[in-house]
C-alpha cells in the first residue's frame, strides 16, 4: 500500500540508471521518491540536469569556433570539468573533443593571420582622413625631428637585435648588414602587398589577379523601358496591308 501511494521506481530501473524520458523529465521539476540501501522509501531532490548527446553536440560545435572548453561548455549549458569527465569516460567523445579543438584552433588561427594582412584595414583608419594642422614649431625644431627619424623613414636604422657592439667582430658585421638588407626587402614587401590591396579594392589588375572580371552589366527589365518609340498610342492601328516601317508598297505584284 505504501508503495503504491508513493508510486516508488522499480529496484531494478534505479540500479540501472536508465528511464524513460517522462520519468527523467519528472525527476528534474520536482522531488522524487527512491529507495535505499536498506529498503526504506526516501525523497530526495531533484537531479540535475545530464549530460546528453545534444548537450555533447552543442559543446563540440562551439569548440570547434572558439577553441575555448570553459566558453563552449558554458554555451552548452555546464561545467567544464563535466565534459572533461565525458572525455575521459567516452574514446568516442575524446576523439571527437581532438578534431573540434583542432578545428577551433586553425579557426581562430586564420582569424588572427587575416587580421594582421593589409587587406584587413584593421588598423589603416587614420589613413583615409587628412593630417591636421602641424603644430608651430621652429626652423630648428623641424630640423632636429628630420634628423631623429632620418634614418627610420629611408630604412638606415640598424635593428635593436643586431646594433653595432664595442668589439664586434667582421662575422657579426656581415650578419649584421645581411639582416637590414632582409628588413628593407621585408618592408618592400609590405609596401606592395599594402598597394596590391589597394588596387584590389578599386578592381584593378593585381599580380595574383592580373585579369579582373569587369563589373557586370546591370539593365532594367526591357519589357518595363519606355519611352523610345515615337508611335503615337491615340492614333488607330495601321492597315495591315501597309508596311509599318515605310518601304516600296508594291500593289498586285507577281
Amino acid at each position: 500500500m505504501a508503495n503504491a501511494a508513493l508510486k516508488l521506481p522499480s529496484r531494478s530501473a534505479e540500479g540501472s540508471g536508465e528511464g524513460s524520458a517522462k520519468s527523467t523529465a519528472a525527476s528534474t521539476g520536482s522531488p522524487t521518491t527512491t529507495r535505499t540501501a536498506s529498503g526504506r522509501p526516501q525523497l530526495r531532490r531533484p537531479i540535475k540536469t545530464r549530460l546528453d548527446h545534444a548537450a555533447e553536440q552543442a559543446f563540440l560545435t562551439a569548440l570547434s569556433a572558439t577553441a575555448n572548453i570553459r566558453l563552449s561548455a558554458a554555451a552548452a549549458g555546464f561545467s567544464h570539468s563535466a565534459f572533461y569527465a565525458r572525455r575521459k569516460a567516452s574514446p568516442a567523445f575524446a576523439r571527437e573533443m581532438r578534431l573540434a579543438l583542432e578545428a577551433g584552433y586553425e579557426q581562430v588561427e586564420s582569424a588572427l593571420l587575416a587580421g594582421s594582412l593589409p587587406g584587413a584595414h584593421d588598423h589603416d583608419a587614420w589613413r583615409h582622413n587628412d593630417p591636421p594642422p602641424i603644430p608651430p614649431m621652429t626652423a630648428n625644431q623641424a630640423l632636429q625631428l628630420l634628423h631623429l627619424h632620418n634614418r627610420t623613414v629611408h630604412l638606415q636604422c640598424e635593428p635593436d637585435h643586431i646594433r653595432r657592439r664595442r668589439g664586434e667582430s667582421s662575422e657579426a658585421h656581415s650578419y649584421r648588414l645581411s639582416a637590414m638588407y632582409e628588413a628593407r626587402q621585408a618592408r618592400a614587401r609590405e609596401d606592395f602587398d599594402l598597394a596590391e590591396a589597394a588596387r584590389n579594392e578599386r578592381g584593378e589588375p593585381t599580380l595574383t589577379n592580373p585579369y579582373p572580371e569587369p563589373s557586370p552589366i546591370r539593365l532594367p527589365a526591357l519589357d518595363q523601358v519606355t519611352g523610345w518609340s515615337k508611335a503615337d498610342p491615340t492614333k488607330v492601328p495601321h492597315d495591315p496591308s501597309v508596311a509599318l516601317f515605310g518601304g516600296w508598297r508594291l500593289k498586285g505584284w507577281k
